[in-house]
């Protein structure tokens, strides 16, 4: 199922400051499941991220974990993700999730940086922890933000990329939450989560 995203646009529009921000941004997403990749495209170019950080699961629809059979057509969807990705102006980092395959994000990734779970990093000054599951986490005190995914558990200075998606304003630590399109949760296998 691909997702209408001009009827998505009309219902929901992106918060002013988010658009009109002059600071370097962050955009934090996790467990994307491939139907949703139009949106996320837009939500590029419409707010412009310096940096984008993915906390697994590229494609959440296909459960390689489970059903590694499907690695060829995993393949296939994360080249598309990297591609958005990758063409966009912005600093790419991606943690492997449970689902991904972290030799084929390696083979595909050109110029993003594969980062593994529970591992720091700092851009312009702003401390993160990340990970994809929260239990691969042990930040330290001065850790400004924790990015992560997997489930639906909140942490406290964590933000969740199944959730929303997480922008970070750089300058001011502010954070902008989106929504996603309805139906994600749905795609990600949730099939009992009802009004996520």
């Amino acid at each position: 199922m691909r997702l209408n995203l001009p009827s998505f646009l009309r219902k929901r529009s992106l918060p002013k400051e988010l658009l009109e921000s002059k600071e370097a941004k962050i955009m934090h997403i996790s467990d994307t499941p491939d139907n949703i990749y139009p949106f996320i495209l837009n939500l590029i170019e419409k707010s412009r991220p310096d940096y984008i950080i993915h906390t697994g699961d590229l494609v959440d629809n296909i459960k390689l974990e489970r059903k590694p059979e499907l690695k060829e057509r995993y393949a296939e969807r994360v080249k598309e993700l990297l591609d958005i990705l990758e063409n966009s102006r912005a600093e790419v980092y991606i943690v492997p999730g449970n689902e991904d395959s972290e030799d084929v994000l390696k083979k595909l990734v050109r110029k993003a940086r594969v980062i593994k779970p529970g591992e720091i990093i700092e851009i312009n000054s702003v401390k993160l922890a990340l990970a994809h599951d929260p239990n691969q986490l042990n930040p330290p005190k001065d850790v400004d933000f924790i990015l992560y995914g997997h489930n639906f558990r909140t942490l406290r200075r964590g933000l969740n990329g199944v959730l929303n998606v997480n922008f970070i304003l750089l300058g001011s630590k502010k954070v902008i939450k989106v929504k996603y399109p309805d139906g994600t949760n749905f795609e990600r296998g949730y099939k009992l989560m009802r009004g996520l």
